[in-house]
């Protein structure tokens, strides 16, 4: 019976360590965003990445809160992808074509 408990627990704490890395929660500075849509674009395209577990975009205060499994998806990678959305990521500049082809009042002093 000894037996049998023993190796429950090893299985038990095997598949645990196995399973990979804990979680990072990474915030990431977003400047540039205005208003809402950006918000919501800047949401979405972070959840699209695989590894990301959650994500809030906080407009007033401008950053980027996120869950992810950094084995997979890393800051370069997150950074990378908000730029691409046209948005400066921490100190990665946005995309210049991306930028370009946001509506006026997701640019910087578009409409506001």
């Amino acid at each position: 019976m000894k037996r049998i408990i023993f190796l429950i627990t090893i299985i038990f704490i095997t598949t645990f360590i196995g399973c990979g890395s804990a979680d990072a929660k990474t915030e990431i500075s977003v400047s540039t965003i205005q208003c809402g849509m950006c918000q919501k674009t800047i949401e979405k395209g972070l959840s699209s990445v695989k590894g990301v577990k959650s994500v809030h975009v906080s407009l007033e205060d401008k950053v980027a809160h996120l869950v992810h499994d950094p084995n997979v998806a890393d800051l370069a990678s997150l950074e990378s992808t908000i730029s691409k959305l046209g948005y400066q990521a921490n100190e990665v500049l946005a995309d210049p074509v991306a930028y370009e082809t946001l509506p006026g009042c997701c640019k910087v002093g578009g409409g506001h």
